[in-house]
């Protein structure tokens, strides 16, 4: 499965709530971008507590969503262009349900790894301006992932990202999201353990399985 790259998206720590800092608002980048084992190069995280490390190196959010948003929303300027929720990759053609945890992707002269979904925060309804969202995005499981990146590389707007690998094929992105943020479904203790055990998902998702546990 292959999808292309409508933009890449990179942005540095900016203030968002009062004094309090953020890199939620990012813009397109022109031309070849470096991916680094950190992240894309001219990218930073205000919160290293909750945001970027390994795990969390690259954000991807479906531009397939826009168009829901939009309606829900009556219309917002910020889904004019890519990067209304702070990702680093936009594209169309591929969503949670279709993608998998350990997924390796090839983009450009790099290969990046699903580690985790994104949990959704308060920062993307103080960008939109709207209460609710973290509330729809944990119903809907339209949460966007994260990649690890396995090989550096180069890459630009309009490259092809290309599966190269799946390892389990029966835990979507949207699966384990549901798992672990869906309280009208619980899952079982099997499912639990199953993802505690994870290789390839994120150490602070892992844990998360295993509290439940």
């Amino acid at each position: 499965m292959t999808c292309e790259i409508r933009a890449i998206c990179v942005g540095l720590p900016k203030p968002f709530n009062g004094a309090e800092p953020s890199a939620i608002a990012k813009a397109p980048v022109a031309g070849r971008v470096k991916i680094r084992a950190f992240g894309i190069e001219g990218d930073m995280v205000a919160d290293t507590k909750h945001h970027g490390g390994a795990d969390m190196a690259v954000h991807h959010y479906p531009g397939d969503h826009y168009a829901d948003w939009n309606d829900w929303l009556g219309g917002h300027e910020l889904l004019a262009g890519p990067a209304a929720f702070g990702e680093n990759l936009m594209s169309l053609g591929l969503v949670e349900t279709q993608v998998h945890v350990g997924d390796r992707f090839r983009l450009g002269t790099a290969i990046l790894e699903i580690s985790q979904g994104r949990q959704p925060c308060w920062k993307i309804e103080h960008r939109f301006q709207r209460k609710g969202m973290v509330a729809r995005i944990l119903e809907t499981g339209r949460c966007g992932w994260y990649y690890r990146v396995i090989e550096e590389g180069e890459a630009a707007a309009g490259d092809r990202l290309e599966r190269i690998e799946t390892v389990n094929p029966e835990w979507s992105v949207a699966r384990v999201f549901a798992a672990l943020y869906d309280k009208a479904n619980p899952p079982s203790p099997a499912d639990l353990e199953t993802l505690a055990n994870m290789n390839r998902l994120s150490e602070v998702w892992r844990g998360k399985a295993a509290a439940k546990l």
